[in-house]
């Protein structure tokens, strides 16, 4: 099992670092954080033109082809910023439920659009009674002589800036799950931006939305929701290695900060108790890096992976909450700063943490596997 980078990986790599450093600096990304939206379009532009919102695309339908080990070195970069936006949302977890849902010609019509950028994807699963299983899913999509009607709210819908189309689950009058594609300018559609420590997460509102039957990925006789977890499961470790770079950037911070931080006349990190909290996140960077990695490299290689995505998400999950918390053990009153930028990812490590699944969700499916 080799989990290294292959050489066009590094070019990718170097790559996309200097985008994120170019185009998503610590100042741009706290003020875009102050903001109403979570949107960067001139940095989504960019990713664009680099091909990048077709990764995930087969070549035929316009896209990459790339592999998902690909995306993940993408994603990784990313995590750095953190840069919030629609890379996971639309290339990613976006890209993969159409795969993975639609029928022929829904892939033939939709995928090319979605890899030149004329479709921007967002995805709206969970509702007021947050949790990913089917039985949550209140929103209705009644059947109407031209195709359905859409009624309910959406919780924590992450990215819905400046997406064109939103893939919302909505449960089917045979209570099945059925995924739709929504234009967001609908008559009926409502989107509002969420208040509190969470990262461009959203409320969507859907009153009487009037869709057509094509809007429907699949066909009404499909339940879409066993595609839709496929989807999910090959998009998590692309998200575990979002996680991973952004475990490494506050890795990196603090241990800088350890070295340059002067107290009683000595560098901070001389301290037994800070070099304890710099052990420790090197723990997790490398235990939630590992994991990532081989479930990466089990999934371009063929080999049976869902163990090892369930061990991925819950090690990523809770090693960026917790490189995080021991940052701040380390930076003390500097660290909450906004104007320093580690608050950046203290706020997406709890936004992401329970996000298609918390460790405990991922540890009883890993349970559930080993025990079969």
């Amino acid at each position: 099992m080799d989990l290294s980078l292959t050489e066009s990986q590094e070019m990718l790599k170097t790559a996309t670092r200097e985008l994120v450093e170019r185009e998503f600096t610590k100042e741009s990304l706290i003020e875009l954080d102050s903001s109403d939206t979570s949107f960067a379009s001139e940095g989504w532009n960019r990713i664009q033109q680099s091909g990048w919102a077709g990764m995930l695309i087969p070549e035929h339908y316009g896209g990459a082809g790339a592999s998902f080990s690909d995306a993940a070195v993408v994603a990784q970069e990313l995590g750095r910023g953190p840069v919030p936006g629609l890379f996971f949302g639309s290339a990613i977890l976006g890209v993969l439920t159409i795969l993975e849902t639609g029928s022929a010609d829904q892939l033939e019509g939709l995928l090319p659009k979605v890899a030149s950028g004329e479709i921007i994807l967002g995805i709206a699963i969970t509702e007021p009674h947050y949790g990913w299983d089917p039985k949550l899913i209140k929103c209705r999509a009644q059947k109407t002589q031209d195709g359905y009607e859409l009624d309910g709210t959406k919780l924590f819908a992450l990215d819905l800036d400046g997406t064109s189309h939103v893939l919302c689950a909505a449960v089917l009058d045979d209570s099945s799950v059925g995924m739709f594609m929504i234009d967001i300018a609908l008559n009926g559609v409502s989107i509002t931006k969420m208040p509190g420590f969470i990262a461009g997460a959203s409320e969507m509102v859907l009153r009487e939305v009037q869709v057509k039957s094509e809007s429907l990925l699949g066909n009404q006789n499909n339940d879409s929701w066993k595609s839709l977890d496929k989807a999910i499961k090959k998009a998590i470790p692309i998200l575990c290695a979002y996680k991973v770079g952004a475990c490494e950037q506050v890795f990196e911070a603090t241990l800088e900060y350890s070295n340059t931080r002067v107290q009683f006349g000595v560098p901070i990190g001389r301290f037994q108790r800070v070099q304890d909290h710099i052990i420790d996140m090197i723990n997790h960077l490398d235990a939630a890096k590992w994991t990532t990695n081989e479930a990466l490299w089990k999934m371009d290689s063929g080999t049976p992976y869902s163990s090892s995505i369930h061990m991925a998400k819950a090690v990523a999950s809770e090693a960026y909450y917790q490189v995080c918390n021991s940052a701040h053990e380390v930076h003390a009153g500097m660290g909450v700063m906004r104007e320093y930028g580690l608050t950046l990812h203290t706020k997406m490590s709890r936004t992401l943490y329970d996000y298609l699944g918390d460790p405990v969700l991922h540890k009883r499916r890993l349970g559930d596997i080993l025990s079969s």
